[in-house]
C-alpha cells in the first residue's frame, strides 16, 4: 500500500507542478512552448497508422438529406516503410456540388490543424483568455494568417489549448486561401476534437461540421464528419517518407 500511494502522490505531485509552471506565464510563452509541443507530436503522429473515415451530405432547405460523398481510407505503412493511403471504401458521389484541391488540403491538413513552432510565424495569435473543454481546463487562442500564399491553405479560427499537456485539444474555424478571379468556391467552418490516445500526446479524432455555404447563384447546406480512428505505432525502423496521395474522385466545386 506505501509503495502504491506513493506512486499516486507522485503522479499527482507531477502534474499539478506542470500546471502550477503554466499557470502564470505570459502569452507569448505559453504559444511558445505549446508550439514546441506541437511540433513533437506532428513528428510522433507521423509513426502512427490510422484510418480516416468521410462523410459530407447535402442537405435540403427542410433539413433532409440529399447527395453524399464518402471515403474511407487506411493511412498504412508499405513494407519498404512508405507512408501511404489506402482507399478501403469510396462509392460514387451523388453530391450536386464537386470537391476542389481547396477541400482535399482541408481534410489532410487544416482540420486536423497542428500549430508547431515553424508555423507560428506564418499566424497572428492572440490570447484570449481561460476555458474548458469538456472540463479540461484550456488556454484559448484566435489564429489567423498573417497572409496568404498562393496554393496553400491556412486555418483561421480559435483553438483552445490543455494547459497541463500544452496541446491543441480543440479548433473551430475554416480553411481559407487565395482564389483565382472569378472563382466562387466556399468552405464550411468546422470543429475538430482531440483526445489523449497513447498518455502523452492528443490525436485528432472526430471532425464536424453544419454549415450553409453561400455562392454566387445559391445556397447549400452541408453536414460532414470525419472520424480518425485506431491509431496504431509503427514500429519498423526505416526512414520514414509520405508516399504519393490517393487523388479524390471529386472534382471542382
Amino acid at each position: 500500500m506505501r509503495i502504491g500511494l506513493l506512486a499516486i502522490f507522485c503522479v499527482t505531485a507531477a502534474a499539478a507542478l506542470a500546471a502550477a509552471e503554466t499557470k502564470d506565464l505570459p502569452p507569448e510563452e505559453i504559444i511558445r512552448k505549446f508550439a514546441a509541443k506541437e511540433a513533437e507530436f506532428q513528428k510522433a503522429r507521423e509513426n502512427y497508422t490510422y484510418r480516416q473515415s468521410v462523410k459530407i451530405t447535402e442537405l435540403t432547405p427542410s433539413g433532409q438529406p440529399e447527395g453524399q460523398y464518402e471515403i474511407i481510407s487506411d493511412i498504412i505503412f508499405s513494407a519498404d516503410g512508405k507512408r501511404t493511403e489506402k482507399v478501403v471504401r469510396a462509392p460514387v458521389s451523388t453530391l450536386h456540388l464537386l470537391l476542389d484541391p481547396g477541400d482535399e488540403q482541408d481534410l489532410r491538413n487544416v482540420q486536423p490543424f497542428v500549430l508547431t513552432t515553424d508555423k507560428i510565424p506564418e499566424y497572428d495569435v492572440r490570447y484570449l483568455g481561460r476555458q474548458k473543454v469538456d472540463e479540461v481546463p484550456c488556454y484559448q487562442f484566435s489564429v489567423k494568417p498573417k497572409r496568404l500564399e498562393k496554393g496553400k491553405r491556412y486555418f483561421e479560427g480559435e483553438i483552445w489549448v490543455d494547459d497541463r499537456d500544452l496541446q491543441i485539444v480543440k479548433t473551430y474555424g475554416k480553411g481559407v486561401g487565395l482564389l483565382k478571379k472569378g472563382d466562387d468556391n466556399q468552405y464550411p467552418r468546422f470543429e475538430t476534437y482531440r483526445e489523449q490516445i497513447d498518455g502523452k500526446y492528443w490525436f485528432p479524432t472526430y471532425t464536424r461540421a453544419d454549415d450553409t455555404l453561400h455562392f454566387k447563384n445559391m445556397n447549400q447546406r452541408l453536414r460532414m464528419t470525419v472520424k480518425y480512428e485506431d491509431y496504431k505505432q509503427f514500429k519498423a525502423n526505416t526512414t520514414i517518407t509520405f508516399g504519393e496521395e490517393v487523388k479524390d474522385s471529386g472534382t471542382k466545386k
